[in-house]
C-alpha cells in the first residue's frame, strides 16, 4: 500500500491543486477553472479506468494542441502513463513507436479514419479511444462509441510509478525509451514554478508542443503546480502569436530560440501585453534574440537547460535582481550538476567537461537499452552528452554538444559558438552551423543560412563580416542560403546529418 508521501508526489496530486483555483483556457477564449477543471480532468479519466486501465498502463495519445490534447494528457498521467506521439507521424513511424511503447491504448481525434496511426494501431491490436466534441466538453469514447462500459480500474498510481514515457530524438541511434515516473515529474513541475517565481496570478501561453517535454512541463504542469493557468494553443504560429499575447493575458510564454525570432521578427511596437518574463530552453538562445525580445517587451528573458532524461529542466537564470551572466543557462534547480571527464572524475569549477546530473527529477535507466544505461550512467551521475564548465558561482555554460562538436584537423570547434557571430549579421535571419565530411581533415565547418526578409546577401560577404569576428579555421567553407532551415518537430535546429539532407535536396 503506499504511503501518503507516495501519493502526494503524483500528477493526480497536482491536478487537485489545480483543481483547487487554476485554470486551462483557449485562445478562442473558452475556459475550465477549479473543480471544473478537476471535473473535466476526471471525467476522461474515468473512462479510461472503466477499460481497466491503471498504473503502469501506457495510453498513447495522438492528438494536435489544444484542450483535448491537455485533458487527455492529464488524465492519462493521473490513471497510468501517457505516451503522447507527434501526430504529424507517418505509418511507419507509428507501427515503429506503438511496437516499442506497446500502449494499453490509443487516445485519436473523432476524425481520425483509416489514416496514419490508426493503419498501425487496428492491425497491432491497441483499442483505439476517441474524442468526441470539442474544448473543454469533450467527452472520450471507446470503441462501441459508449463512455465506458469496461472494468474499473480500482488502483491509483504513487510516486514511484510511471506518469510519462517519451522517446529520445534518435538523431544518430534508434531512439531509446526514457520512462518518466510521477515523482520525476512532480518535482520537476514545481522546481520549473519556484525559479519563475509562479503564483496563482500567472498563466502560460503554451505554444510547445504537448508531445514533448519542454511543452509539458513547462508550458503546462508546472503553473498547474502553482495554482496558476495554461492557455493552450493549437501550436505555435508566428502570425498569430501576438493576438493570442495581447487576448490571453498571459504572463510567460516558454520557447525554442527558433520560435522566439520568428516572434521577435513580427513582433508589433506598440501591442499590450501582460507578460511578466519570457522563458528559452531547448537549445542556446543567441544573444542577439535575448536583447531584441528584452527591449522590444521590456521584461526579463529567462533562459533554461533541460533534457527529457531530466524531467525537462536542470539549471535556469535567476530572475532579476539575480545577477544575469551572458552566455550562462544559470544556475541547477531542484538536481546536482557536475563537470566530468572521460574518466567519470569530477572536474573544478573553470574546466570543461561533461555536463552530468543526479536528483529526484533524473531518470534511472533507459527503458531496455542496456549498451546505452553503460555508457550514460557513471557513478550514480547521469552523463549528459553535452560539454560545458561550471564557473566559481555555481553557473553553467554550455559550450556545444559533444556529438555535434566539429573536429577540424583536431581544432575542436563549438557550432553553437558559428551560430552566435552568424546571428549578429544584420541581414541574417536564421542560421545553423554543421559539420561537412572532408577527406584530409576528417571535417569541415558550414553553415545554411536564411536571409532577412528583402535582403541581398553573398557568401563572400558574409565570410568577410564572421572572419573579423571569428580565428580563420572556424569560419565555414561552405555556406549555403536556403529559405529554411530544418528543423525537428519542436522547432529545434538540426545538425546531425544537416550536410547529407542539402545535398539530398540539390543544395
Amino acid at each position: 500500500m503506499p504511503s501518503d508521501e507516495e501519493m502526494s508526489e503524483t500528477i493526480a496530486a497536482l491536478v487537485a491543486r489545480a483543481a483547487r483555483g487554476g485554470s486551462l483556457a483557449t485562445v478562442e477564449g473558452e475556459e475550465v477553472r477549479g473543480g471544473d477543471l478537476g471535473a473535466a480532468v476526471e471525467r476522461f479519466a474515468g473512462v479510461l479506468r472503466s477499460l481497466g486501465l491503471g498504473p503502469g498502463d501506457r495510453v498513447g495519445i495522438v492528438l494536435p494542441n489544444g484542450p483535448e490534447m491537455a485533458l487527455s494528457l492529464l488524465a492519462s498521467m493521473v490513471v497510468g502513463s501517457a505516451a503522447p506521439l507527434n501526430p504529424k507521424y507517418r505509418e511507419e513511424e507509428f507501427r515503429f513507436y506503438l511496437e516499442d511503447l506497446r500502449p494499453a491504448a490509443v487516445i485519436v481525434g473523432a476524425d481520425a479514419g483509416p489514416g496514419e496511426v490508426v493503419a498501425a494501431a487496428v492491425p497491432a491490436g491497441v483499442p483505439l479511444v476517441r474524442v468526441a466534441g470539442q474544448g473543454f466538453a469533450a467527452e472520450l469514447t471507446t470503441g462501441d462509441g459508449q463512455a465506458g462500459g469496461g472494468q474499473r480500474s480500482g488502483s491509483a498510481p504513487s510516486g514511484g510509478d510511471e506518469a510519462l514515457v517519451l522517446h529520445t530524438s534518435g538523431t544518430t541511434s534508434r531512439p531509446k525509451i526514457v520512462p518518466l515516473r510521477q515523482r520525476n515529474l512532480y518535482s520537476s513541475a514545481h522546481n520549473i514554478a519556484a525559479s519563475l517565481r509562479l503564483t496563482e496570478a500567472d498563466r502560460s501561453l503554451a505554444v510547445m508542443p504537448l508531445f514533448h517535454i519542454h511543452g509539458i512541463m513547462a508550458g503546462l504542469l508546472a503553473p498547474l503546480s502553482a495554482g496558476g493557468g495554461a492557455v493552450v494553443t493549437p501550436g505555435f504560429d508566428a502570425f498569430g502569436f501576438h493576438r493570442w499575447l495581447a487576448e490571453s493575458a498571459a504572463t510567460y510564454y516558454t520557447a525554442v530560440p527558433t520560435m522566439h525570432q520568428m516572434v521577435l521578427a513580427r513582433a508589433p511596437k506598440d501591442r499590450p501585453h501582460a507578460l511578466r518574463l519570457i522563458r528559452s530552453s531547448s537549445a542556446r538562445l543567441p544573444a542577439a534574440v535575448r536583447e531584441g525580445l528584452e527591449e522590444r517587451f521590456a521584461v526579463p528573458v529567462i533562459e533554461a537547460y533541460g533534457m527529457t532524461e531530466a524531467s525537462h529542466q536542470i539549471a535556469c537564470s535567476p530572475l532579476p535582481p539575480g545577477p544575469h551572466k551572458p552566455g550562462s543557462v544559470g544556475v541547477a534547480t531542484g538536481v546536482d550538476v557536475a563537470i566530468l571527464d572521460r574518466e567519470g572524475r569530477q572536474l573544478p569549477a573553470g574546466e570543461r567537461g561533461e555536463i552530468s546530473i543526479k536528483g529526484p527529477t533524473v531518470i534511472t535507466a533507459y527503458e531496455n537499452t542496456p549498451s546505452a544505461n553503460e555508457q550514460a550512467f557513471t557513478g550514480g551521475w547521469f552523463r549528459t552528452g553535452d560539454e560545458g564548465v561550471l564557473d566559481e558561482d555555481g553557473y553553467l555554460f554550455i559550450t556545444g554538444r559533444l556529438k555535434e562538436q566539429i573536429n577540424k584537423g583536431g581544432e575542436k570547434i563549438s557550432p553553437l559558438e558559428v551560430d552566435e557571430v552568424l546571428l549578429r549579421h544584420p541581414k541574417v535571419a536564421e542560421a545553423v552551423t554543421f559539420a561537412i565530411p572532408h577527406d584530409k581533415l576528417g571535417e569541415e565547418v558550414g553553415a545554411a543560412v536564411v536571409r532577412a526578409p528583402g535582403e541581398e546577401l553573398s557568401d563572400a560577404e558574409l565570410r568577410r563580416f564572421l572572419s573579423e569576428r571569428l580565428a580563420a579555421f572556424k569560419v565555414p567553407r561552405t555556406i549555403v542560403f536556403v529559405d529554411e532551415v530544418p528543423k525537428g518537430a519542436t522547432g529545434k535546429l538540426q545538425r546531425i546529418g544537416l550536410w547529407e539532407r542539402l545535398q539530398a535536396d540539390g543544395r
